[in-house]
């Protein structure tokens, strides 16, 4: 296929592309996994998981493997037909029109920056553990200035991440897939080793350590709130479709890097929080509730071997950062071509030197950092961050295929008949209905004003415990009401951007 049919579809949204193509299969399969990066989910929230419910919260992660998956299915039909820069974000505005696009678009760039803080912060629970040097702010003892600590380190790893996107995508794909070999490795190799030193029965995945009495006895409580743990890793997968303007043949490749990069992380993901609870010699242990499985490497495995596991796990969280930072600039350059977001022709210009957008790149840099910044002295960051994360991503994602199932039932959607394209076929419906019920159930488990996730230590104020409502709600009201009192009006393709093509790029599915 010569490179000119590779950016026909392009013309559907009347773009040309700026961007270059030079990534492989395994470079577009290595974001998608590097996004979802099953070593920084499955160790960063595992103290959570396993404080709210013990170690039968492991049942969450083959819950939202199998509701994700509904949802990565409907990504692969449209990645097949449309891999875009920004894929969510004109992915929901071909199915859903301009304004459906444009709340999508937004709150899929907010989502990513709140993700990139909320994955930094990860560093903290490992980089200390490696070495104490890294506990900069205090000792680590009281939760303040551990949590003063993870920003500070969360500043230096989104400072590097901003650097690496500045200069290029090919410095990005290198260093990304580079890390997602070593992260792919040191799974396994993790899985045998917790395997080896196992003191429990596979059966430990039935007992919830108690953690039903602090819900009047209700463990269905308890798992919902564990189950966020689980939550925070299965998403991202869409970047692999983000970069189908810089891939070769990405009509093929994106969908298979889609769900290749969703079932190994869920099949090594599981695995580790198997084995790590086999592994795991005292589940009343205060470590545990404070610092998860990090703990149990090295109580398990010994300091030596532990920290050069958790050597990984500080490449993995690197590389994942700069996974969701990279997604992030994908969905700010589409969405300024369209001139929908301010100063829009600073934002899609394209460095004829690096070949990447650069002033998104710092643009994003700074806002994760201002979000980090403006949270200072509060130890429920963490937890609170990342809610937050995944409550703008499960909407987002929403705005898709809320869609796309109206195109559907409106025929307005078919199945493509193109032979090496992927499609659901008859399957699409079905799963589009249940992708659609998942997200909603997901979406309102996340924003339930729980004090337990967003106000958990002193000092609480009401207005910390509604934080998801009031954030989202604020974000999604604040935005939209920009965006059409001043923003819509100005809407369009830039010309540096638009393509020769007459075709429509607002207009309904055909």
């Amino acid at each position: 296929m010569s490179a000119p049919n590779y950016d026909a579809g392009l013309n559907e949204f009347g773009y040309t592309n700026k961007l270059k193509r030079s990534l492989g299969g395994f470079h577009t399969f290595a974001a998608g996994i590097s996004y979802i990066s099953v070593l920084t989910g499955t160790f960063q929230l595992s103290y959570f998981g396993l404080s709210f419910g013990g170690p039968a919260y492991w049942w969450s992660w083959p819950i939202v493997f199998l509701g994700q998956l509904l949802v990565a299915l409907s990504f692969a039909e449209l990645a097949s037909r449309y891999p875009i820069a920004g894929s969510v974000y004109n992915w929901a505005k071909k199915l859903g029109g301009q304004h459906v696009g444009w709340l999508a678009g937004w709150m899929m760039l907010l989502a990513s920056i709140v993700s990139i803080s909320a994955t930094a912060l990860a560093y903290q629970n490992t980089l200390p553990q490696i070495w104490s040097g890294f506990q900069v702010i205090g000792d680590g003892s009281n939760s303040t200035d551990a949590a003063v600590n993870g920003i500070l380190l969360a500043l230096v790893l989104i400072l590097f991440t901003t650097m690496v996107n500045a200069f290029g995508v090919k410095l990005m794909a290198r260093i990304n897939s580079g890390g997602v070999f070593i992260e792919l490795v040191a799974a396994v190799l993790l899985v045998v080793a917790l395997a080896l030193v196992a003191v429990n029965p596979p059966t430990v995945v039935f007992d919830t350590n108690g953690t039903e009495s602090a819900f009047g006895g209700s463990y269905l409580s308890a798992f919902l709130i564990a189950g966020i743990a689980s939550s925070y890793v299965m998403y991202g997968f869409d970047t692999a479709a983000s970069l189908g303007e810089e891939s070769i043949n990405p009509h093929r490749n994106a969908p298979k890097a889609i769900l290749r990069a969703l079932i190994a992380s869920f099949v090594l993901g599981g695995l580790i929080l198997l084995f790590g609870m086999m592994a795991t010699r005292d589940f009343s242990a205060p470590e545990l509730a404070s610092s998860g499985l990090q703990f149990v490497l090295n109580d398990a495995l010994g300091p030596f071997v532990g920290r050069l596991f958790l050597l990984a796990i500080f490449v993995a969280i690197t590389v994942c950062v700069l996974a969701v930072h990279t997604a992030a600039i994908r969905i700010a350059f589409a969405m300024a071509r369209d001139n929908a977001l301010p100063a829009g022709k600073l934002l899609a210009r394209v460095s004829p030197r690096f070949q990447t957008p650069v002033i998104p790149a710092v643009v994003i840099g700074v806002l994760a950092v201002a979000l980090l910044v403006v949270n200072i002295g509060q130890p429920q960051i963490f937890t609170a961050i990342t809610s937050l994360a995944i409550i703008l991503i499960y909407i987002s994602y929403l705005l898709v295929t809320v869609p796309m199932l109206i195109a559907r039932l409106r025929g307005k959607w078919q199945p493509t008949k193109e032979e090496g394209r992927f499609s659901l076929g008859k399957l699409g419906l079905p799963v589009n209905v249940l992708a659609v019920l998942w997200g909603v159930g997901m979406t309102v488990n996340l924003a339930w004003p729980r004090r337990e996730v967003y106000n958990a230590e002193p000092p609480y104020h009401w207005y910390l415990q509604y934080s998801s409502v009031l954030f989202v709600g604020v974000a999604a009201v604040g935005g939209f009401a920009y965006y059409w009192f001043v923003q819509r009006h100005k809407v369009g393709v830039l010309a540096d951007h638009a393509s020769t093509s007459d075709n429509d790029e607002t207009s309904p599915v055909a």
